[in-house]
């Protein structure tokens, strides 16, 4: 069972801005969603996370399908925005306990679950602290910790890098590790290509809203026609060359 994106025309107007995406994400593989910004990786998100309808299309996840049963669908996910999204009125503990509230979690279960993450994260002596109190970093590991203490069978994690330092990057990673050895399917927007390109498993590279290819890297090298060439080469050869037509 798996996340299946089939033909997805949509967009935030009448004028789609995505034509015919398609791609697939197993269980337990991180796939790099990969473009420059405008390509469509946001927008591919908000499609997939319900913000946005599709204008054609079919969006399914292990057998359930958004458009005809989207609080079931919608069950199975969680997701990290590029940009945290906190309520000022509330403190760290209960953003904690409305997750654990909104997905219907155990939740001596999960405050375990939650306490490890706040750990990692140098959250835990903060639970009463307020959003107007926590740096961008911080906001972003709320958003970090709230999605991964889910039971999520996929995760969806929109530009996740920006303002952390490079020790919540490393154990963001772990984090996604871990959580692919539990099966778990995650999709992965980004333009760091170097970081894509070490740990990702596949990847979908799109361009003006458009999945120009997508696969492995070695599937990616041999259909550039460039057996060494990194995922930063080949993605700005798909780039250059779509501007010169």
């Amino acid at each position: 069972m798996s996340l299946e994106v089939s033909d997805l025309v949509g967009g935030y107007s009448k004028i789609p801005v995505l034509h015919k995406v398609s791609f697939k994400v197993e269980p337990g593989e991180l796939v790099g969603l990969i473009g420059l910004n405008g390509a469509g990786k946001s927008t591919t998100i908000n499609h997939l996370i319900g913000l946005l309808k599709p204008f054609a299309g079919e969006i399914k996840l292990n057998g359930v399908n958004l458009q005809t049963d989207p609080s079931a669908y919608k069950q199975q996910i969680a997701y990290v925005p590029e940009t945290p999204i906190l309520y000022d009125e509330l403190t760290l503990r209960e953003h904690l306990q409305l997750t654990i509230n909104a997905y219907g979690l155990d939740n001596e279960t999960a405050w375990q679950r939650a306490q490890k993450l706040l750990k990692t994260f140098r959250l835990d002596n903060k639970l009463d602290w307020f959003p107007a109190d926590f740096s961008k970093g911080m906001r972003q590991k709320v958003m970090i910790v709230c999605a991964f203490m889910t039971d999520a069978k996929m995760l969806f994690v929109d530009e996740p890098f920006y303002g952390l330092d490079p020790l919540a990057v490393h154990d963001l990673l772990q984090l996604i590790d871990e959580k692919k050895k539990q099966g778990v399917g995650i999709l992965m927007s980004t333009h760091v290509l170097d970081t894509a390109q070490r740990y990702c498993d596949r990847f979908v590279l799109l361009n003006e809203g458009q999945v120009k290819v997508s696969g492995t890297l070695q599937e990616l090298q041999a259909q550039s026609g460039q057996p060494n060439a990194s995922l930063s080469d080949i993605y700005l050869q798909l780039a250059k060359g779509d501007q010169h037509e």
